[in-house]
């Protein structure tokens, strides 16, 4: 029995103990080599991405402006459409469409002959009713002649006079003046053309002082006031303003739309702004104090909302924000920032939320 237990611990004449071990060995031995191999053909760790270099400024309270801002129309403060008084054949026309004219200025003349011819018979008449009323006041004094007759004289004497008068008034009917100094419109008339009272030669506008009509919420009423100032911009002139002020609020709301409406005074001496123009109106209020401003170009827009990248710990973090208007290149924050914030304002492009940042330029 001895025997065969210890033939059971040989294998090929070598102890099964000892052959364990070497095998043990050898694979340790691989083992080894292949993670020496390893170990060197292995790529080194890469290292942490170096922070993206962007601008920002520092948040901080501040007065801006304030005003209630709304589409107006221009109106003219003197604008008429000339039309003859009378009937008559135009004669002469002595205006062009587009010219300036003074006030006075004889623009239509219609044909007035036969109101001439008539004065002049009239003025006759005037003048024997004077010679014969200045013979009678001579010889009342002497009783040859009594009141009664100098009476009747006075009043044929001013009778005539009135005759002239009211030839004179419809001789100054044929001619069509402009009432006031301004600029023509289209002429919708021609020489020879008969015209009847009323129909239109021209329009005449005056350029010089415009209205700006407008209206406002009726919450916003308590807030208007005559004299108050206004700022006007009209896109046919980007970048410029004009001023004007309040001088009328229509003390009664509109009943459909529960809106304020309100006029304002605008000078226009270079003509620049025309009558029927679309415009925005801008009433300045008392500034408003402690409002965030942020670059415009901070600001981030999605279809979940508006965004900035504020910078804390080094990192760029998103924070969503209420915006209100804008003012120059900056826009109001309502909500979403605190006095102090980071604001990241070129380069967000670049950045992932939670990226580590560098702040090249920082303003305030």
């Amino acid at each position: 029995m001895s025997e065969t237990a210890n033939a059971d611990r040989r294998v090929g004449g070598f102890p099964v103990r000892g052959l364990v071990i070497v095998l043990a060995v050898v694979a340790a031995l691989f083992a080894g080599l292949i993670g020496w191999r390893a170990a060197r053909t292995a790529a080194p760790p890469q290292s942490a991405p170096p922070p993206t270099v962007v601008s920002a400024v520092v948040v901080q309270p501040q007065s801006v402006p304030a005003a209630l801002e709304s589409v107006g129309t221009l109106q003219a403060v003197r604008q008429v459409t000339l039309a003859p008084e009378t009937i008559g054949r135009i004669v002469a026309i002595r205006f062009e469409g587009g010219a300036r004219v003074g006030a006075g200025a004889v623009l239509v003349q219609l044909d007035d002959a036969p109101e001439r011819a008539d004065r002049a018979a009239a003025q006759a008449k005037a003048e024997f009713a004077r010679v014969q009323l200045e013979r009678s006041q001579r010889l009342q004094p002497t009783g040859f002649e009594p009141r009664q007759t100098t009476d009747q004289r006075r009043a044929e004497y001013n009778a005539a006079v009135a005759a002239v008068r009211q030839l004179d008034a419809r001789i100054a009917q044929k001619q069509i003046r402009a009432p006031f100094a301004g600029e023509l419109g289209l002429r919708r008339v021609n020489p020879g053309q008969y015209l009847n009272a009323g129909d239109p030669i021209a329009t005449l506008t005056a350029l010089d002082s415009l209205f700006v009509n407008f209206t406002v919420p009726q919450q916003e009423l308590g807030k208007l006031r005559v004299g108050g100032p206004v700022e006007v911009s009209a896109d046919a002139y980007p970048g410029r303003l004009f001023h004007a002020a309040v001088n009328a609020v229509e003390p009664l709301v509109g009943s459909d739309t529960r809106n304020v409406s309100v006029q304002a005074t605008l000078a226009n001496p270079d003509g620049m702004l025309k009558p029927g123009m679309y415009v925005v109106a801008r009433l300045m209020l008392p500034p408003q104090p402690n409002t965030l401003l942020a670059p415009a170009t901070a600001i981030q827009t999605s279809a979940s909302g508006d965004s900035v990248l504020v910078v804390r710990g080094g990192k760029a973090q998103p924070a969503p924000v209420q915006t209100g208007r804008r003012i120059g290149d900056k826009v109001v924050v309502t909500t979403g920032l605190n006095p102090g914030d980071v604001v990241i304002t070129d380069g967000q492009l670049r950045v992932q939320p939670g990226a580590r940042v560098k702040i090249a330029a920082q303003g305030g």
